[in-house]
């Protein structure tokens, strides 16, 4: 068993350090050596998430993780911002439509103690996330679906409401015009935003929600709100979150494949670069899809990697916040 004393220990940092706010950004250059010896302390709090809006999320979480409140809440808090951005026509509200007109909605969320909760395919409640969290807290189950999902929803006191915009309506009205789906890389496959967090106490959770593909199959669920796929964390190792054509990250169990080579001694950026080969090796057309991870371990170093270049992250650590972007497969 991996304790946080020898975890520490054997963590390896894989790249060259470059420090934000006292966090160490991983790249990929460092010798095994300097990975194996590297003592800097573990530095919290940290909150890092999906793609360039991740920054709003990043904001809303530290002023919880800055006034000592919990990895758990902030993770939550951070991505509710972007649930309500009628904007972001890939999360929450505004979020795309399915094929038939209807926004489906696909969360989960994991706390430092193992505790999960996910919803998939939930209709008109704007944060999902919400929803996933008294799935994981009020409830025996860890997935709640479909009507079921709505059902308990709105017996949590959560209010029914319109999720499909003007603009996405208008989209989806002028995408029936010719019914033709084609996936455009970093455009529509940036279909999620995943988040991590650890607050003072070195406590780690996560959060993964996305209104999924645009005009996707009634009824098709991605990677999401899978736990081990979407996102995963274990609060003695670290944590994962994907991003990109979810059915691509289900076959390779994305994110709990991160962890688990994190677990073995990789460091956040090596875990991430296996993973993606392991996605590459498992789906043959790889150079038509995106998929991206991100991860932290414990001592609060960071990793990223993503199949095509265009991938980015937003990291806000020691009162700073920066938008990164992701080493790639192809470039």
């Amino acid at each position: 068993m991996v304790t946080r004393r020898n975890f520490l220990q054997q963590t390896v940092i894989g790249s060259v350090a470059a420090t934000l706010g006292g966090t160490t950004l991983a790249s990929c250059s460092e010798s095994a050596a300097e990975q194996q010896t590297s003592t800097e302390p573990p530095t919290w709090p940290l909150a890092i998430a999906t793609w360039d809006f991740g920054t709003k999320a990043n904001e809303a979480a530290w002023k919880i993780l800055s006034n000592g409140g919990s990895a758990l809440d902030a993770v939550e808090q951070g991505v509710m911002v972007i649930e309500a951005d009628e904007e972001n026509t890939t999360v929450g509200i505004g979020g795309a439509p399915d094929r038939d007109g209807r926004v489906t909605l696909d969360a989960c969320i994991m706390a430092p103690d193992g505790g999960c909760g996910s919803v998939c395919a939930l209709e008109h409640i704007v944060h999902p996330i919400s929803v996933a969290r008294r799935v994981m807290e009020k409830t025996p189950h860890v997935i709640l679906v479909g009507e079921g999902a709505l059902e308990f929803a709105l017996a949590q006191g959560f209010k029914r409401e319109n999720l499909l915009t003007e603009a996405s309506k208008e989209a989806w009205e002028k995408w029936k015009e010719t019914s033709n789906y084609a996936p455009k890389i970093n455009v529509e496959v940036h279909d999620t935003i995943g988040m991590l967090t650890i607050d003072q106490k070195g406590d780690i959770a996560g959060a993964c929600t996305t209104s999924g593909l645009a005009y996707k199959m009634r009824g098709r669920v991605g990677d999401s709100p899978i736990i081990g796929a979407g996102l995963y964390v274990d609060n003695e190792v670290g944590g994962a979150a994907a991003t990109g054509l979810g059915e691509a990250v289900i076959r390779a169990v994305g994110s709990f494949l991160v962890v688990e080579l994190m677990r073995q001694g990789r460091s956040p950026q090596q875990a991430c670069e296996e993973a993606v080969g392991r996605v590459i090796n498992k789906y043959k057309d790889f150079k038509d899809i995106q998929v991206g991870f991100i991860a932290i371990n414990k001592q609060g170093q960071i990793g990223a990697y993503s199949i095509q270049s265009g991938f980015n992250y937003a990291v806000y650590a020691g009162g700073n916040s920066q938008v990164k972007d992701a080493n790639s497969h192809l470039k």
